[in-house]
């Protein structure tokens, strides 16, 4: 079993249908570390005001997670737009889990990454509140579709994973520009501060790449993409594809094929 450093997630989206918690209880048993860092959406109060959906393996998510903290892991929640009721508790503890506005984090080999969820870069989220909604609703019936589409591509026996939601961010042009434009606000903000990078969360694209002397850092979601990032200890960063990774241990012949292409 892999040990790692640190895990940073983000938009878990605990409370709604698309939260894919069974997945994350999956790779939380795989990567036990020092430091678990929930980077905003963990709980989504926006959703649960219209409707609650909360599983057995999403109270089991939380009681994981308590169960870290107890046992001596740090865990850090950072709260983003979804769940900024818990922004009145900041400084504040949850059952050994801290509660911070945003973080920085010293890598294994020293370098200062701003660890903050992302919207208060997001023009839309922060002046056009009702459009954020009303894209909140869109998106979960995207994620909804993709549920349906993905038992289909299983049983005609289609390899990967296909995510509708991301399809549609990728062909729509404004989308790209919005994610771009959070991108260099986010870097921008990171580079004010004298450090090395950021890990953020908030419009659900995992990335890591580096973005002139800095490195910006996504650590995607958890209701499609499946993604989140760890700091190996030797302080190397890397994105964990998890929903792909499942796809390929339930037919080792793809795995076979993955790593031959």
């Amino acid at each position: 079993m892999p040990q790692v450093r640190s895990l940073f997630l983000s938009d878990i989206h605990l409370g709604t249908r698309a939260c894919q918690a069974e997945r994350l209880l999956e790779f939380l048993r795989e990567y036990p570390a020092e430091n678990v860092f929930l980077i905003g959406d963990i709980v989504d109060f926006w959703a649960m005001s219209r409707s609650i959906h909360w599983t057995p393996a999403q109270n089991t998510v939380v009681q994981k997670l308590l169960r870290r903290a107890r046992h001596g892991e740090r865990v850090m929640l950072i709260p983003g737009n979804h769940d900024e009721a818990l922004r009145g508790y900041l400084d504040a503890a949850f059952g050994d889990i801290e509660l911070a506005g945003e973080h920085t984090h010293e890598l294994a080999d020293g370098r200062r990454f701003l660890l903050i969820h992302g919207d208060e870069f997001d023009q839309v989220t922060r002046h056009h509140r009702w459009v954020a909604l009303l894209g909140d609703v869109a998106y979960d019936w995207l994620v909804r579709c993709n549920t349906l589409i993905s038992w289909v591509r299983r049983r005609l026996g289609i390899a990967g994973y296909w995510s509708l939601a991301g399809y549609a961010k990728r062909k729509v042009k404004k989308a790209l520009q919005f994610v771009l434009d959070f991108e260099e606000s986010v870097i921008h903000a990171a580079r004010q501060r004298g450090l090395d990078g950021v890990i953020c969360g908030h419009i659900h694209c995992a990335a890591l790449r580096e973005v002139g002397s800095l490195v910006y850092a996504n650590c995607g979601d958890w209701v499609d993409s499946c993604t989140g990032i760890v700091e190996h200890l030797d302080g190397r960063l890397e994105v964990v594809h998890w929903a792909a990774s499942a796809a390929l241990n339930e037919h080792p012949e793809r795995k076979e094929e993955a790593c031959a292409s």
